[in-house]
């Protein structure tokens, strides 16, 4: 797995696209996992098929969105052995702000990638 800011521009339209429209839900939901003390490191997986991470959010046909949203933290990625025990303190150390930033694991196929996008600036947490 790997937390690169350069996604494949294959991934990066369909991506936007979708973050479009649920930006906000995932904005509110990454605040609701802080505020009640579950986690700092609010996780979303996404994919086009069914995953065994996290719990649904949003199903793609809800919004007719082209991924799967699932919510989920950095403990159950250390429980399933997604991350190490040894790489926990690295992978806090690069988790950006989840203020202004949402944690995508993106899993499409054999795929899986960390991508950090930026919230837009005119949809606060409605929490906040």
């Amino acid at each position: 797995m790997q937390n690169d800011p350069e996604l494949d521009p294959k991934y990066l339209g369909t991506i936007t696209e979708d973050f479009a429209v649920v930006s906000n839900i995932l904005r509110e939901s990454s605040y609701q996992v802080r505020k009640r003390g579950f986690s700092e490191y609010p996780i979303f997986p996404v994919s086009k098929t069914q995953l065994p991470v996290g719990q649904l959010l949003l199903a793609k046909e809800e919004l007719a969105l082209q991924w799967n949203y699932y919510i989920t933290y950095l403990d159950e990625f250390v429980q399933r052995k997604l991350i190490d025990q040894e790489r926990v303190e690295e992978f806090e150390k690069n988790y950006k702000d989840p203020e202004e930033f949402c944690c995508l694991f993106v899993v499409d196929g054999d795929f899986t990638r960390y991508v950090y996008i930026p919230y837009p600036e005119d949809s606060p947490a409605q929490g906040l």
